[in-house]
């Protein structure tokens, strides 16, 4: 079962950091999540006891990297994503922690290579709408090469 614990062991964010309960379901081109930490008090994105919808485009992103885990060969780690732009987000809801079932976290390869990749995302209460758009994931950023190097006049 592809649960909580799956999910920790898999992508680099931990404790109450780590907003995803389990995998629903997933292929090579998508993947499906659900999570329930919205409805946490505890929850470190909420700020005055609110969590704002936009929160959801990180529950987005940790799906996009619960993918690239899911993806990746058994025998090595994960790669590491960096969210790079979102684009076209359109916000059904003004919040998420008064959402009271599960959500449903949907992502979609749009398109990619071996370094770059777009998702389509978005974020359900049953199969009502509550945030949706597409986000740019650049992997292994730190160990790509700079595209100027030196300072200005170089």
């Amino acid at each position: 079962m592809l649960d909580r614990a799956w999910i920790l062991a898999r992508i680099p964010h931990r404790g109450n950091m780590c907003l995803l309960d389990r995998v629903a379901r997933w292929d090579d081109a998508s993947v499906e999540c659900r999570a329930g930490s919205h409805r946490d008090p505890a929850n470190p994105l909420r700020a005055d006891g609110r969590l704002a919808a936009a929160c959801g485009i990180e529950y987005a992103a940790q799906a996009m990297a619960v993918h690239g885990a899911l993806l990746a060969p058994a025998d090595t780690a994960p790669r590491q994503g960096y969210l790079t732009s979102v684009r076209n987000v359109a916000l059904h809801v003004d919040r998420l922690d008064g959402i009271a079932g599960d959500l449903r976290i949907a992502v979609e390869r749009l398109s990619g290579d071996d370094n770059h990749v777009l998702y389509g995302f978005g974020v359900f209460s049953g199969d009502c709408p509550l945030l949706e758009g597409r986000a740019g994931v650049v992997l292994d950023a730190r160990a790509r090469r700079p595209l100027f190097s030196g300072g200005a006049g170089q």
